[in-house]
């Protein structure tokens, strides 16, 4: 047990207390009177370290209660710290000399000749450059990689059980040392291409912040809450929330106790809303329903050095800085973190019958090159009405010139109740076949057709691509959380064909 060294204001004095040093000498006592002092410390240490950690929930409760947000999707933000009222410039973006002495950094998402609809950049007002670091560092990556040849393709259906936690206490993982690549294709040098993470912790990130030089990172947080700092202030969250934090922009992630997600990582495009077309104006996610940070900074200087973490064409690197990057105490612009309520989504079905195709539950796209082609979409499969007459109301039997990779956040996935657990995951490849499993099919091919409720209390999402994914070594042996019966499911689907009976 490590010692825990907690100092106590009394009336008559201050007492320092080594709560390891007193429980372990309470085992070897040498008389009464050292057992009753013993213990009187033990207990004392006890209440000050609850005290402690009770504290410690409260201030953390405050932060995450006192969060704010401006909302839309876009939008050209203004922001700046109250602590420092006028700290924006007035009628330019970079004076001669900012106000409080700050400086002026620009944060570019787009080229600067991009379209004004698609142009992104932001100005940010800080007390020091990001420039202000040593050099930069080869890190370990861990089970970081885009290296998609490590073994040989599969092209089966997989399934994934729950990935899991580290528990011991000697084993701490942040959210860097956490990421493991599950798959992907692309490149990053080359700026097209994604990749999927799974990110496991168990500890926050101290003194360390990230960013990514390749690409943007949309964070599904599975078990536990989130809150992520960013250079544009602070946001929480939740399972059931996503948060995009885009290309360049530096972050540190605190975590309250075990704590799993997914991550769709993109390579040379930034997550669009999805065109409405024949929907109209209203649907889907709705742009204000998005939420971005306020400014928020700390002017904290760090003598054992900061870590700055860039992922760069794939791999890590760290470089020492001594005060903390989240300095910036105004900002604004249209390139910003961002945070979405899954429940906020306006659902779209079919009211007639058959299918609608599973395009309609899009979130998010990334674009590729090719008109109507995403490079990523972000779908999820909300609770809902289905009220489709004469119709096999699950997901349809598929083959797919898409890979699709589907997550479960919570509850039970409809076309595959048992096996597909939260935590989970499955990757169906361009053409393999997939669909409902053989105990769905037999339900609902007997089910009474009424109005009813799907998904009730559940969240299942899929990070769909029109890149043929490979799968990395971690995720096909290393993990151990392949279900090598996945196929198992599909076995008992029979024939029911009868040429008499149409």
């Amino acid at each position: 047990m490590s010692s825990l060294h907690i100092s106590i204001m009394i009336p008559v004095r201050i007492v320092h207390i080594s709560y390891a040093a007193a429980l372990s000498a309470c085992h070897q006592p040498s008389s009464v009177d050292q057992l009753a002092g013993f213990a009187w410390h033990a207990a004392s240490a006890r209440y000050l370290l609850g005290v402690c950690v009770c504290s410690k929930r409260r201030r953390t409760r405050r932060r995450m209660t006192g969060l704010q947000y401006m909302s839309g999707f876009g939008n050209e933000h203004v922001s700046e710290d109250p602590r420092c009222p006028g700290a924006l410039p007035e009628g330019q973006n970079n004076p001669q000399v900012c106000p409080y002495g700050l400086y002026a950094e620009q944060l570019s998402g787009s080229a600067f000749t991009c379209p004004r609809p698609t142009n992104k950049r932001s100005w940010l007002y800080r007390i020091l450059p990001s420039v202000c670091h040593k050099p930069f560092k080869p890190l370990k990556e861990g089970h970081l990689t885009h290296n998609w040849d490590e073994v040989e393709p599969d092209p089966n259906q997989l399934r994934w059980k729950p990935f899991e936690i580290p528990k011991d206490s000697w084993n701490k993982l942040d959210f860097v040392s956490g990421l493991h690549t599950l798959c992907g294709a692309g490149e990053p040098r080359g700026r097209n291409g994604i990749a999927i993470h799974i990110f496991v912790c168990n500890a926050s990130m101290l003194n360390r912040c990230l960013y990514n030089s390749d690409g943007d990172f949309l964070i599904v947080p599975q078990q536990g809450k989130l809150l992520i700092t960013t250079e544009f202030g602070k946001m929480l969250v939740e399972p059931n929330e996503i948060c995009v934090i885009q290309q360049g922009m530096r972050f540190s992630v605190e975590v309250f106790g075990e704590t799993r997600g997914y991550i769709l990582e993109v390579y040379g495009a930034h997550f669009e809303l999805p065109d409405l077309g024949p929907i109209g104006a209203n649907g889907l996610a709705n742009p204000r329903d998005f939420l971005v940070p306020v400014a928020w900074y700390e002017d904290r200087q760090v003598p054992g050095g900061y870590t700055v973490i860039s992922k760069y064409q794939g791999k890590l690197f760290a470089a020492q800085q001594d005060f903390s990057p989240f300095n910036v105490v105004a900002w604004h612009g249209n390139y910003t973190p961002y945070k979405y309520h899954l429940e906020k989504f306006m659902v779209i079905n079919s009211v007639a019958f058959d299918h609608a195709d599973p395009s309609i539950f899009t979130v998010l796209t990334a674009k590729s090159t090719r008109p109507g082609v995403a490079l990523a979409d972000f779908v999820i499969f909300p609770p809902r009405w289905g009220v489709a007459d004469n119709t096999f109301r699950p997901p349809y039997y598929h083959r797919n010139c898409m890979s699709e990779f589907m997550g479960l956040i919570k509850g039970h996935y409809e076309a595959k109740e048992e096996g597909f657990q939260p935590g989970g995951a499955s990757l169906h490849s361009m053409m393999t076949p997939h669909g409902p499993d053989a105990d769905c099919f037999e339900k609902a091919s007997k089910a009474k057709l009424e109005p009813e409720r799907v998904a009730e209390g559940t969240m299942a999402f899929m990070f769909e691509s029109s890149l043929s994914l490979a799968v990395t070594k971690w995720g096909l042996q290393t993990s151990n959380r392949l279900d090598k019966n996945y196929y198992k499911c599909w076995e008992p689907l029979k024939s029911h064909f009868n040429p008499n009976c149409k």
